[in-house]
């Protein structure tokens, strides 16, 4: 008898080390997220007090830039804008490109029938230019060909 109740003893005990470790934590949360905010106040970083204006067109900051889409028609002619391009033109749109946005990305979209070495040329000219975010773009086969006029990718 003496045994049975020793083992009802030890089952009404409760394990206070996970209480423990949650109040350590959010104290350590708080610690840290008050030494942040003490930190942005010495910094001149707190919350200004202004009125900001408004605008109807305006976007957010962290808006990509539109790619630069280039064409290529069964011909190998570059179409940049509705504009046919040489090689050397579309060349100064891509160096001028990256010079306003280090991170500008071009679509390279050839026709089914244009030879590869077009495409190859538009990729090159994107390698000189320094612009690094280039893609071919492509319909996938389970979408089957698109008629003319209809989206393309």
């Amino acid at each position: 008898m003496k045994f049975a109740r020793r083992q009802q003893a030890d089952r009404r005990r409760i394990d206070m080390t996970p209480m423990i470790d949650c109040v350590f934590q959010l104290l350590l949360f708080f610690l840290v997220a008050t030494h942040f905010e003490e930190e942005a106040r010495s910094m001149d970083e707190a919350e200004l007090n202004a009125i900001l204006p408004q605008a109807a067109a305006a976007m957010p900051m962290i808006s990509k830039p539109r790619e630069i889409i280039v064409n290529i028609d069964r011909n190998g002619r570059f179409i940049v804008q509705a504009v046919e391009r040489s090689e050397a033109e579309l060349l100064d749109i891509f160096r001028r490109a990256r010079v306003n946005n280090p991170q500008q990305s071009v679509i390279i979209r050839g026709d089914e029938s244009c030879p590869w070495k077009f495409i190859a040329r538009a990729m090159s000219l994107c390698n000189k230019a320094q612009i690094r975010d280039y893609r071919v773009a492509v319909i996938p086969e389970s979408a089957g060909p698109q008629p003319a006029g209809g989206p393309s990718p």
